[in-house]
């Protein structure tokens, strides 16, 4: 291989964004590497945010976003529109993150071309092909195709080892998402202003205890979102607890949430926040309530506990260091341990201090010595 490496990295959601502006900046710092980015648009003014304070212009923007689109059609469109990048581009290399339709499209675009994919969030597994839907088997599929796994715990790479993956091929890296949580901190500290815009719920909910709430996987939606809702509304009974809920934007979410919490005094939905503002929630609550994944990770980073609303999850790391509960979605479930948490100290302290097992903020930096070395072992 003659001059730099062209990777083709490909993305389409706010949390993807999150995880690899660390990646596309070290790597675009080294001149080893040419980097394209293309984004799909899967998430739109969510995923706008994010290249926004990171910086990123994307080369090629698909902008396949459609209210309420099947999985099948928004498939399809993703593997013909990154099909096309490609075709056009003909990069080295194909780099994507996690579990989305997005990444799962990318790696199946570059695999018909037979180039090799770079999975960054490599070997998460929750052994539920329906928990969550449809990211399990997103990732299943990745792992099939993906010619360097970047795992970012031992554990993961540990369930890729299972799944027969060649053990020379998988790296534990950490994850990228401590990298960028750390950067956005210090931007923070640095120019408040870039967080300023909850000042008002700040003074709104002036010495209460915030819990912070996200909810949107597609296996809660109908009765798991309306349990979820219920016991946000008992939750935020209590005088002493004020809820502030950024809503995803798809209407199933705030369908619910909307009619069943709209005009309590304790409960804040609010718009989805940029990423500054979010880590800015992270800061100012006392527990994270989320079905999220990336809140799993996130969180317990600035020594949040992380109550997830699922049966199952792919971080099973988090739980076993203690950093994370599975409550499920049962609203008296949720209730309790929420109350259990804020009212006994000693059981707060134990998840609050519990080590995170998601990395050291140096991800990003690994994984591109990972694909030097690779790309020099080709030349």
């Amino acid at each position: 291989m003659s001059g730099p490496a062209t990777i083709l990295v490909v993305f389409g959601t706010r949390p993807e964004a999150i995880k690899l502006f660390p990646v596309i900046a070290a790597l675009k710092a080294d001149p080893r590497f040419r980097v394209r980015v293309c984004v799909s648009g899967q998430h739109r003014d969510m995923l706008d945010q994010v290249l926004g304070i990171a910086g990123i212009v994307p080369d090629h923007d698909l902008d396949l976003m459609r209210p309420d689109q099947s999985l099948d059609a928004l498939t399809a469109g993703l593997l013909t529109g990154i099909g096309g990048v490609i075709d056009a581009e003909r990069p080295d290399r194909v780099m994507v993150q996690g579990d989305t339709a997005t990444a799962m499209a990318g790696a199946l675009a570059a695999y018909y071309r037979k180039l090799p994919v770079d999975h960054v969030e490599a070997g998460l597994r929750s052994g539920n092909i329906h928990h969550p839907w449809p990211e399990e088997v997103n990732r299943k599929v990745i792992g099939t195709l993906a010619s360097l796994h970047f795992a970012p715990t031992a554990a993961a790479a540990a369930a890729l080892r299972a799944e027969n993956v060649d053990p020379a091929r998988i790296h534990v890296t950490g994850n990228p998402v401590i990298d960028a949580l750390h950067w956005v901190t210090a931007r923070i500290a640095e120019q408040p202003s870039l967080a300023g815009g909850l000042a008002a719920l700040e003074a709104r909910f002036a010495g209460k205890r915030i819990v912070g709430v996200t909810s949107h996987r597609r296996e809660n939606f109908g009765n798991g979102l309306a349990s979820i809702a219920e016991a946000i509304r008992r939750i935020a009974l209590r005088d002493d607890i004020a809820v502030i809920f950024p809503v995803h934007p798809n209407p199933n979410v705030r369908r619910v949430m909307h009619g069943a919490l709209a005009g309590d005094p304790n409960v804040a939905l609010i718009e989805p926040l940029d990423y500054p503002h979010f880590a800015r929630l992270l800061a100012l609550c006392e527990i994270m309530l989320t079905d999220s994944g990336g809140v799993q990770e996130e969180a317990p980073a600035l020594g949040k506990p992380v109550l997830v609303m699922r049966e199952t999850t792919e971080r099973p790391e988090g739980i076993a260091a203690g950093t994370a509960r599975l409550v499920g979605t049962d609203a008296g479930r949720i209730v309790s341990e929420i109350f259990t948490l804020l009212d006994d100290k000693a059981a707060y302290e134990a998840m609050a201090r519990a080590h995170n097992p998601f990395g050291d903020g140096q991800a990003a930096r690994r994984i591109v010595e990972i694909l030097g070395d690779e790309i020099r072992q080709q030349a």
